[in-house]
């Protein structure tokens, strides 16, 4: 059985596949507790991974692209899981922390990295990605995840609830004066869909 949070249709508002059509498969829960998250993954259903795989086929209008995502997805994610999607045609994307290794057979890897709020606990495991985005706030220093190997580096402004902005502004000097990164915007926000 997986907990899992939600799953919905839509657009993915983050990163390099912004604007394409993906179911995403929330998973709840999370080994990191950050506070800037904006996923309130405590509720939960309990399914099987014939009620996922159901679910994931009622939810996408024939979309083969589906994101697994959280809280943590690695904590739920497995091998049976990762079979069964590609078994129904899906290219398989996940956004993780990377602080636990990936179930193989992933096709696109973002990860998204906490160690500079858990120094103990957040430590990346996984050796490559195909994306990495990093949360971005004023007066970071997200220069040694240059060096990190990924195809693709980019800066995401922090959303900060309290306030309900972002510092754009700030990260696009900070992206200018330093052009080895792109910019990730939460489109969906933009947008005002989910």
């Amino acid at each position: 059985m997986y907990s899992v949070n939600e799953i919905f249709y839509s657009l993915q508002g983050e990163g390099f596949w912004t604007g394409t059509p993906m179911v995403f498969l929330r998973f709840s829960g999370c080994n990191l507790r950050c506070p800037f998250c904006d996923t309130d993954h405590a509720p939960y259903s309990e399914m099987s991974l014939g009620d996922i795989l159901e679910a994931v086929s009622m939810t996408g209008k024939g979309c083969r692209r589906i994101c697994l995502t959280g809280g943590e997805p690695t904590l739920q994610a497995d091998s049976p899981l990762i079979s069964a999607l590609h078994g129904k045609g899906y290219l398989i994307h996940i956004e993780t922390n990377g602080t636990r290794p990936l179930p193989e057979g992933i096709d696109w890897v973002t990860l998204s990295p906490k160690s500079g709020l858990f120094p103990d606990i957040g430590k990346v495991v996984i050796g490559r990605a195909d994306e990495l985005k990093v949360v971005f706030s004023p007066g970071d220093d997200p220069s040694s995840w240059l060096s990190f190997p990924a195809t693709h580096h980019f800066l995401q402004p922090c959303y900060n609830k309290e306030s309900g902005g972002s510092c754009n502004s700030e990260t696009a000097a900070y992206i200018l004066a330093h052009p080895s990164w792109r910019l990730s915007l939460q489109t969906h926000r933009l947008l005002g869909i989910k």
